[in-house]
């Protein structure tokens, strides 16, 4: 989400305001809670996990990590996890480019609205996205009906669907900035003599480098850790890294190759958040910004309404189409039979009717959210200022991992280190919440941040200089102005808590599935009437996650329309 941000400063000649020699302190005390919440619920389990397939009678086997990555089959997985990243990436960023920049320069009927239809994709579970590329490009699926094309099992359905879930954080992440450049800088050019496209490469180009490569970062982490949308869709032929991790840690019990491979994702994870930080810091004191409302205006000329119409037909048929496909297939048994099916028990596949998945699901995900609330909240509040030493910058790299660590890694870790007390938390219902927080985490630090980095310091000097706590300082000065951020971070960690698969479908117990694991169930088992309630359960989490996001795009324009009237 970006926000613009206003950095007050001390005037010139100003003398420097001597720090508060409790700050540093208070900034651990922040830390504490969310380091020891990591360190119990992410760094252990995965280490746990990790030892146990790389120790053989107490003894460290570091060659097994050679004998695994000699093997053939394991060498393909590598390449096709690398090569599909990049592939994938490269073409979400062909496609998504014009859109950012429809929506950062163009006003028109309807845009709002747009936006929060194209961000939908990103927050829906990669498992309603595998199931609603399956509806339009598998056995039976529209392809199939109009021109007997089947395109599941094939690199392009992979390369479309992720092309489908990332398209919004392209147009996020890049038209946000976009809409925030002063666009007279390009046209000053122009009327020095440089044409339009040697304006916009000199001018613009340069200075939406960072956020471009920020977008590509984000998009190659997400689709080098793609786990549903290959499961799904990829067949027996084609096979992720988390994929591979997930067939040798749960059909073929072998820990030692699972936990080589964790390592060797955990590596590639790290170097991309090491650059992807980088390039944010760059972003982030390189640039100039305005008021993104000043930028936008309405299309003039052939031209430009011929790339919006453009724009919007590619909106129509990659982002709009498979999930209209999807309603279509759960509505095919008359009488709304598939939805009807799902309060049923009969088929034996769960303990419980199908449809008890989605309260599991919204109690689960509430659960999770209050979690990520109060550990994301605490590590923003530490990390808000920016002359952070080196472990704070820790801290913050830290708590963006589980976004790139295998999750079937940390769900079946959650298993093997939480079986003895104190922490025999495997029949506790408090199991998938504390493993769906930690995706939550993330997204909340980074929705909280730039609003309380913009919040003017000196406010909470003054409230402290007359006698104010840090936890008063926190009521009275910060929580009103961040009041909104925080329940539209709230609102992302509901959606992404509430699509959370990887870890989740070792932890939820038979008789409380959630509703990814369900749709992959019946996914799974062959039968219409299974592959029904599928699209049905999938249509349903999709509802969820919809209504959820248009909440949070109300939020968000509701927060911009507050920033500016302050600033």
């Amino acid at each position: 989400m970006d926000l613009a941000r206003t950095e007050v400063g001390p005037g010139a000649g100003a003398k420097p305001r001597p720090r508060p020699r409790t700050g540093n302190a208070a900034r651990l005390g922040l830390m504490a809670l969310p380091v020891a919440f990591f360190a119990v619920f992410f760094a252990y389990p995965v280490a746990a996990i990790t030892a146990r397939g790389l120790k053989s009678d107490g003894t460290w086997r570091f060659g097994r990590i050679w004998d695994v990555l000699a093997q053939p089959d394991i060498r393909h997985v590598l390449w096709f996890t690398t090569w599909q990243a990049l592939a994938s990436t490269a073409l979400t960023l062909l496609i998504a480019l014009p859109g950012a920049y429809v929506f950062a320069r163009f006003d028109f009927r309807g845009k709002q609205v747009l936006r929060a239809v194209v961000t939908v994709p990103f927050v829906l579970p990669t498992v309603v996205v595998g199931t609603a590329f399956l509806a339009l490009l598998g056995r039976g699926g529209l392809l199939d009906e109009l021109w007997g094309v089947r395109l599941d099992t094939t690199v392009w359905a992979i390369l479309l669907a992720h092309v489908f879930f990332n398209y919004a954080v392209v147009v996020r992440t890049v038209g946000g900035l976009w809409s925030q450049l002063d666009p007279r800088q390009e046209e000053a050019a122009r009327m020095l003599g440089a044409s339009r496209f040697a304006a916009w490469r000199r001018v613009t180009l340069p200075a939406l480098g960072p956020a471009v490569a920020a977008a590509a970062l984000m998009v190659f982490l997400f689709t080098f850790t793609s786990f549903g949308v290959v499961q799904i869709l990829g067949g027996p032929t084609f096979s992720t890294l988390e994929v591979e991790i997930y067939r040798q840690t749960s059909e073929i019990f072998d820990l030692s190759t699972a936990a080589v491979l964790t390592l060797v994702q955990f590596a590639a994870v790290g170097a991309i958040l090491a650059v992807h930080a980088w390039t944010v810091r760059r972003r982030e004191t390189a640039l100039r910004l305005v008021d993104a409302a000043s930028t936008a205006r309405r299309p003039r000329g052939a031209g430009q309404w011929a790339l919006l119409a453009a724009v919007l037909a590619t909106i129509a048929v990659l982002l709009v189409l498979p999930l209209a496909v999807l309603v279509e297939r759960s509505l095919d048994a008359p009488g709304l039979g598939y939805y009807r099916a799902l309060t049923s028990d009969e088929g034996g596949l769960f303990l419980v009717p199908p449809i008890d998945a989605v309260g599991n699901s919204l109690r689960y995900a509430l659960a999770a959210t209050a979690v990520a609330l109060v550990i994301g909240g605490l590590a923003a509040a530490a990390l808000t200022r920016r002359d952070a030493g080196r472990l704070v910058r820790g801290f913050d790299a830290l708590l963006m991992l589980p976004l790139g660590v295998s999750a079937v890694t940390v769900g079946f870790g959650f298993l093997i280190a939480l079986d003895e007390p104190p922490l025999d938390l495997r029949s506790s219902w408090i199991l998938v919440p504390l493993a769906q927080a930690l995706v939550g985490v993330p997204f909340v630090v980074r929705t909280m941040l730039p609003v309380l980095r913009a919040v003017d310091g000196r406010l909470r000097e003054a409230a402290a200089v007359l006698g104010a706590s840090p936890w008063r300082v926190w009521r009275e000065v910060d929580l009103p102005m961040v009041r909104r951020a925080l329940l539209i971070a709230a609102g992302f960690a509901f959606a992404v808590s509430l699509g959370e698969f990887g870890a989740t479908v070792f932890i939820a117990r038979p008789d409380n599935p959630t509703l990814p694991v369900a749709v992959a169930r019946l996914l799974g088992r062959a039968g219409e009437l299974n592959y029904g309630q599928a699209m049905a359960l999938s249509t349903i989490l999709m509802v969820v996650c919809a209504v959820a996001l248009l909440a949070l795009e109300r939020l968000r324009i509701g927060l911009r329309s507050d920033r500016t009237g302050e600033f």
